[in-house]
């Protein structure tokens, strides 16, 4: 491709047509991501978000239940925070100085945590979170080993993607830090058998597995985590990056035991779903033995961690969160939205199961991979995935105009994530167009016969390019 040596100025890019943007992806950005989107269908062109939708460029509408995989907790393009972009315009965005609103926000989330977190850190996302979680523990603590869960998802970052538990991500790029060890998620004699030896610096956990697949562990696991960990004197860090701000029916997840951890990670909804926004809360102990004296306190900093719009975003975000009491919201809502799904459990031999908290629900279905895999040659198999999630999202966009995902770790499970002021009238719809594709599908041959059509229809480039690896 020949270069014209012409910017787009930004006018431009937004009123760029659609073969235009596809053009620019496929040639300068992610192509064989462009080709993936184009094979189950799920490409379309958004030009204005509000609340719980999503309007293409046709004027259809589509409610959003990905929510920003949990960043739009308040919605999209909430006023509010909206107005705080505003009022902050044309202060200085990045200041090397003790400027106000991050310590206006550190203090609020001191006083929304439980316990003795005192002690705030603000980044640009969640595995940057991650990175000065794990970190601080080492500083602290002055050990090297860190512990993480199979089919965790801490980041994609070198640092977090060491401490993730599926292997796909990590294979291209090993070897990755030597000093993390995997134990099976809700194990409690797992974790105590590998802090026996006093060399752990932290425990990293997800209280709900999120890309894993919305795994819930047993009842009571992360109370006897809090206490193995206590016991050995290794710190638990409890990762709530899509967990937290309300989404399970609590501020945070791990109120759900009573518990409080030694570090705790934040991000996606934190910046109210308009800035990147990253955060660590700690005790002053630990904050003090990494970073507490002069020549340290420069250790681990960022750049745009506590810029300006960033920090008055999320100050917006939790005024916002208590004001439309969303954590109630989130809690009732999610009981009845659980409720409506396993009724289709009962009712449709395609759906495998429903689990979840508040409005964090993972919606399981049974893997149709083999009977795809024999209608299309073998084809299927060598994608490495398996496309059920994948098919019943597809359907549910181009049928219903509902926006879904499945989830990394586990792509037979859809994850629903809508916004925490979703109504009921809007779950209704959502369980009504699921139970109409499930209908149309009752058994796995008819959704696998039929997404095939719809897979080699248009795609067969895709597939030719890889039969002939």
């Amino acid at each position: 491709m020949s270069k014209n040596n012409k910017n787009i100025t930004l006018d431009e890019a937004i009123h760029l047509s659609y073969s235009e943007n596809l053009e620019n992806h496929k040639h300068y950005l992610n192509s064989a991501l462009v080709d993936y989107l184009g094979l189950i269908n799920l490409y379309r062109r958004y030009v204005k978000a509000k609340g719980t939708s999503l309007w293409d460029d046709k004027g259809n509408e589509y409610l959003d239940f990905l929510g920003g995989f949990g960043s739009i907790n308040i919605g999209h393009n909430h006023p509010k925070v909206n107005d705080a972009m505003d009022k902050v315009k044309e202060l200085p965005n990045i200041v090397n100085s003790l400027y106000p609103l991050p310590g206006a926000l550190a203090h609020n989330l001191a006083q929304i945590t439980p316990g003795n977190l005192q002690r705030s850190f603000f980044c640009n996302s969640g595995t940057e979170a991650v990175e000065a979680a794990v970190k601080l523990a080492k500083a602290s603590t002055g050990r090297d080993k860190i512990i993480y869960c199979d089919a965790s998802f801490h980041g994609k970052s070198l640092g977090s993607l060491s401490f993730s538990g599926r292997e796909k991500f990590k294979e291209a790029f090993y070897p990755l830090l030597s000093w993390g060890c995997k134990i099976p998620f809700g194990d409690v004699e797992a974790l105590e058998q590998v802090l026996k030896d006093g060399k752990v610096a932290a425990f990293i956990i997800e209280p709900i597995q999120g890309e894993g697949g919305i795994n819930v562990p047993p009842l009571g696991y992360l109370k006897k985590v809090r206490e193995i960990c206590s016991r050995y004197e290794t710190l638990l860090i409890l990762d709530e990056i899509q967990t937290g701000m309300g989404r399970t029916g609590k501020m945070f997840a791990f109120e759900h035991e009573e518990i409080v951890p030694d570090i705790l990670c934040l991000a996606k909804a934190l910046g109210g779903g308009i800035m990147p926004v990253g955060a660590i809360v700690t005790t002053d102990s630990i904050w003090q033995k990494a970073y507490g004296s002069i020549d340290k306190c420069l250790t681990h900093t960022s750049t745009f961690g506590a810029n300006t719009r960033a920090m008055a975003a999320s100050l917006a975000t939790l005024e916002v969160i208590e004001e439309e009491c969303l954590i109630q919201q989130a809690k009732e809502k999610g009981n009845y939205f659980i409720d409506k799904l396993n009724a289709l459990k009962e009712k449709y031999n395609l759906v495998k199961d429903v689990r979840g908290r508040g409005l964090l629900i993972g919606l399981e279905f049974h893997s149709t991979e083999g009977v795809l895999n024999k209608l299309t040659g073998g084809l299927v198999k060598n994608l490495s995935m398996d496309f059920t999630g994948a098919l019943i999202t597809g359907e549910l966009l181009s049928r219903h105009c509902i926006i879904v995902a499945y989830t990394f770790n586990n792509p037979n499970v859809i994850r629903l994530e809508p916004p925490l002021n979703v109504t009921y009238e809007q779950i209704d719809y959502m369980v009504d167009s699921l139970e109409k594709v499930l209908q149309k599908n009752k058994g796995f041959l008819s959704l696998a016969s039929k997404s095939t059509k719809s897979l080699l229809k248009g795609s067969k480039h895709i597939f030719k390019s890889i039969s002939s690896k």
